[in-house]
């Protein structure tokens, strides 16, 4: 009963608006004394398309009856004597009206519910969530359906009157000739028959006149309810396409940055199928109208109103045809050249508009940012590179009833740079590829040309362009603006922004929902302005700019932030991905912290920190053993190392301890074909970090952090993972065969 007390203190259009919604077939007084009732039943649950449900409704149908009768039973009084009339009436016209077609009735009471819950959210202006919007979407599509069903009956009675008034107009042009036939006919019966041909003329004349006037009203009562129609429609399919189309695009770009995959597309072409259905009745509707008035021409501006209609719902039904032509599968945002690549693009409406029945062909081509903006314009331009299996047909679906194209097998086989500005580098500038088509709609009736960009693209030639590739496409995808020029981001953007990118791509390179904590981006804005004394409370309204993201070197270092930070990802993806999701490694410390972390903690005490020196190295931090004084290897924080790293080491059978205290990783070929599926660990391999307690190594605090340099370390004492395996790469190649890499110590 809340939405109806809601309800009756609208006012204005509003009211109005409400008050419309009743009539005959469903009496406002009903709804006023059953209001708590008819909000208490589960109407949605009858679903109007399953002749199945029809049960459901015939009982409904039969309670509200019910509902009317004991309400009108309970009436006293002379007041309630009418009251006991009127509602005893309406159950029987209720009964007698939907009794063969109950289904009709609930969907005529949920219009009506839904209209109302509308209504007063607009009065109350009511921020509506995402399920509140799809709710007033489908509320929509219900109120267009009854109004695209009512103006259908309308031209239908129209054409019937007009019908019956041509026949009237040819029985006054017979009246007429048969008049005009007298002067042969003899004077006492001409003028017999004169006087009552001129009667019957007059009668029929005047008829005309009358119906003439009605059926001019009928005509523009009926382009008045059209142009209702259509801006209900343009209104919906702009919040269709604009919105929700638009933060559907949004999301499958921050796809591309690990951000959840997108999803809601079938929903968004179950929406846009409804809008081309009722596009095109309507559209029909106004093409018979128009045929009606050149049949029986009448004096006003009705033909320029059919002519206006015409032109808006064409343009209309258009724009849902140029914006869902949409890629569902982007190719990838980081394009090597002579590699294979995929892509799928789809049409929202092609099943629906038939456009299946001349399967169109799609043409993929690469153009460059500037030719893009070109397209914008409308200006004509040529491709900036050669794309090849670029052409592919559209097939339709019936399963799933979707029109797409699937291109499997295209490859990037060369490509046409623009000259740059400035410092910036060929992984700074972007392409896109965009996909081109034409359709015809209704037996080539309409034909439309469609266009649709991928999302930026950078095209490199070489693995070593991956990195700085990788950050062009993160900083576009992360603070694009819906509706910009191609392909526009600021050139500066909040530290906390910067930060939700960055965790959204570690979370989707980890696969874990262990992402950057507060400390960690602590850590990360002190590395990436330079300034150990930054908490978490001065970065906030801090600004990064492109250059100092990934242009610009940091202090003392000959690689960029972004470089650094994406080889800490990198490590940790192809090394350590289970270790940084069990908490076995703290990483984001720098050396000062570690030493403050460490000091007043236990002899044999260790961390995990990335190096601040290389990228892709890791440091192994602990406190010096006394060597008077046995003790037990611990983790930072307190936790014992077997509890760590148990389940993942290789106990020592013997070996001696190395003399620097490092095991030297050993690269061993192994034929693949004479490997045993599960071989036993070599008992003379002992696994890195698996071994004694730490050295001792002279320090004036009795602590040791970083370790003497070894051949595969570096000046801090960091194990680069990455060196070794190039090693392991080159020796591959001379050797011309494939082998294992097996590490005599393995990284815990």
């Amino acid at each position: 009963m809340a939405v109806w007390i809601q309800a009756q203190q609208l006012q204005g259009d509003a009211l109005h608006q409400m008050q419309s919604l009743y009539g005959q077939h469903f009496p406002i007084e009903v709804r006023h004394y059953l209001a708590q009732w008819i909000e208490g039943q589960l109407w949605d649950s009858v679903e109007l398309e399953n002749p199945q449900d029809e049960l459901k409704a015939k009982r409904l149908l039969d309670s509200l009856v019910q509902e009317l009768q004991r309400k009108a039973e309970h009436q006293v009084g002379e007041d309630g004597f009418l009251l006991k009339i009127k509602l005893g009436h309406y159950a029987s016209q209720l009964k007698s009206t939907y009794d063969r077609c109950p289904l009709e009735l609930v969907r005529c009471i949920k219009h009506i519910l839904h209209s109302e819950q509308r209504l007063v959210q607009e009065a109350n202006n009511v921020r509506l969530t995402p399920s509140g919007r799809h709710q007033q979407i489908n509320q929509t599509f219900e109120e267009l359906r009854v109004s695209t069903q009512e103006t259908e009956n309308e031209l239908r009675k129209l054409q019937h009157n007009q019908e019956y008034f041509i026949i009237q107009y040819q029985e006054n042009l017979r009246i007429q000739a048969q008049l005009s036939s007298l002067s042969a006919v003899p004077a006492e019966e001409r003028t017999q028959r004169e006087t009552s041909l001129q009667a019957k003329r007059a009668t029929v004349e005047a008829w005309l006149t009358r119906e003439a006037n009605t059926l001019q009203k009928y005509r523009l009562d009926l382009a008045e309810k059209h142009q209702k129609t259509l801006g209900q429609l343009r209104k919906q399919q702009t919040l269709i396409l604009d919105e929700e189309l638009i933060q559907w695009k949004r999301r499958q770009q921050l796809a591309g940055n690990g951000g959840p995959t997108e999803g809601g597309l079938d929903v968004l072409q179950s929406w846009c199928e409804k809008l081309a259905d009722l596009i095109w009745q309507n559209r029909q509707q106004i093409r018979r109208a128009e045929h009606l008035t050149q049949q029986l021409p009448l004096p006003g501006p009705m033909e320029e109103l059919l002519t206006k209609l015409n032109s808006d719902i064409t343009d209309i039904i258009s724009a849902l045809v140029t914006s869902t032509f949409i890629i569902e599968k982007q190719p990838p945002q980081v394009l090597k050249t002579q590699t294979k690549f995929a892509a799928t693009v789809r049409l929202l409406v092609g099943g629906k508009l038939n456009v299946h029945m001349n399967p169109p062909q799609v043409k993929a081509v690469i153009v460059s940012e500037q030719q893009a903006k070109a397209l914008l314009k409308n200006e004509s331009t040529r491709n900036s590179g050669e794309i090849l299996n670029n052409n592919c047909v559209m097939e339709y679906h019936r399963t799933t009833g979707t029109l797409s194209a699937h291109f499997r097998n295209m490859s990037l086989k060369r490509i046409k740079r623009s000259d740059r500005r400035g410092a910036e580098s060929v992984t700074e500038e972007k392409f896109t590829v965009m996909f081109e088509s034409q359709f015809s709609v209704g037996g080539n009736e309409l034909v439309f040309h469609v266009k649709t960009l991928s999302l930026p693209v950078v095209v490199i030639v070489h693995g070593s362009q991956d990195n700085n590739a990788t950050a062009t496409v993160l900083w576009d995808n992360a603070f694009a603006e819906p509706g910009r020029v191609p392909f526009v981001v600021p050139d500066k953007v909040l530290w906390p922004q910067l930060c939700e990118a960055l965790d959204m791509k570690y979370k989707a390179e980890m696969h874990s929902a262990r992402g950057l904590c507060d400390d960690n981006l602590v850590f990360l804005a002190q590395k990436a302005f330079s300034s150990a004394s930054i908490n978490q409370e001065d970065y906030r309204n801090m600004t990064m700019s492109w250059a100092q993201f990934n242009r610009e070197s940091l202090p003392g270092r000959n690689f960029t932030f972004w470089q650094w930070f994406d080889g800490v990802m990198e490590l940790m993806k192809k090394h350590l991905k289970p270790h940084w999701n069990d908490g076995a490694i703290l990483g984001f410390v720098n050396k000062q912290q570690a030493q403050d972390m460490l000091m007043s903690k236990p002899n044999g005490t260790f961390l995990l920190r990335f190096s601040d020196s290389e990228i892709g190295g890791i440091t192994i931090a602990w406190v010096a053993e006394n060597p008077n004084k046995a003790g037990t290897v611990l983790y930072y924080p307190p936790r014992s190392k077997q509890s760590v790293f148990g389940p993942i080491h290789e106990p020592m059978h013997g070996s001696p301890h190395p003399v620097d205290g490092y095991v030297k990783p050993q690269i061993k070929q192994v034929v693949p074909e004479f490997t045993t599926p599960n071989p036993e660990p070599s008992s003379g391999n002992p696994t890195y970090m698996d071994q004694a307690p730490s050295p001792s190594v002279a320090h004036p605090i009795n602590f040791a952090i970083f370790p003497p340099i070894d051949p595969m370390m570096d000046a801090d004492g960091e194990f680069d993972l990455e060196d070794t395996m190039d090693v392991a790469r080159h020796v591959e190649e001379l050797l011309r065969r494939p082998m294992a890499n097996q590490w005599d110590g393995q990284q815990s």
